[in-house]
């Protein structure tokens, strides 16, 4: 189609700061970004973005034109990392794409949708207005730990650590359980 306006909606909490073989999700999303918006604005559309770290903190209008995608990857790029934060409240960001994109857009809310619970009723809200697309950022150690012994384990959203024995089958089989009851969730 001509003239839709593309929008990412870019969840880089410290959770997406996260990459257990040689890329962060970051890194991922990025390349995701720059793949999409590229193409949308080489048939003339326009792209823009919302950036989310610890709130909404930058709003990249919707522009068309190469300059543009150079644009949004380098706020991506140069944003500084969110050390520590509350947990991610993704609410937010969909709340927040509500208001700053009023006309029928392709919405792209890329994250690893770690987040408080409440974002399905804004995501929903969302849908209703505009196309959206969940692109999802997973890593393969989010759900499953290997046997590595003795560990301190930070949560990258609350930077609360534990202390935890990777070696008891028990522990793993627990977090094994855990990960598939969030990804049911999810």
């Amino acid at each position: 189609e001509r003239e839709v306006a593309g929008w990412f909606l870019l969840d880089l909490s410290p959770s997406v700061a996260f990459g257990s073989q040689t890329l962060e999700k970051r890194t991922v999303a990025a390349d995701f970004v720059a793949v999409l918006a590229r193409i949308l604005t080489a048939h003339g559309n326009r792209v823009g973005a919302l950036l989310y770290g610890d709130r909404v903190d930058t709003v990249i209008p919707a522009r068309s034109g190469r300059r543009q995608v150079l644009h949004l990857l380098h706020r991506m790029e140069t944003r500084p990392d969110v050390k520590s934060a509350n947990a991610t409240n993704l609410a937010d960001l969909l709340r927040m794409a509500w208001r700053v994109a009023p006309r029928r857009s392709l919405v792209f809310v890329v994250s690893d949708f770690i987040s408080t619970p409440g974002w399905a009723k804004p995501l929903a809200q969302l849908a209703r207005r505009h196309d959206v697309v969940a692109v999802r950022l997973y890593d393969p150690l989010e759900m499953e730990l290997p046997d590595l012994g003795l560990l301190v384990v930070q949560d990258a959203e609350t930077g609360e650590q534990l202390f935890v024995d990777t070696h008891d089958r028990g522990f793993r089989k627990r977090f094994v359980a855990a990960a598939k009851e969030r990804e049911a969730e999810l």
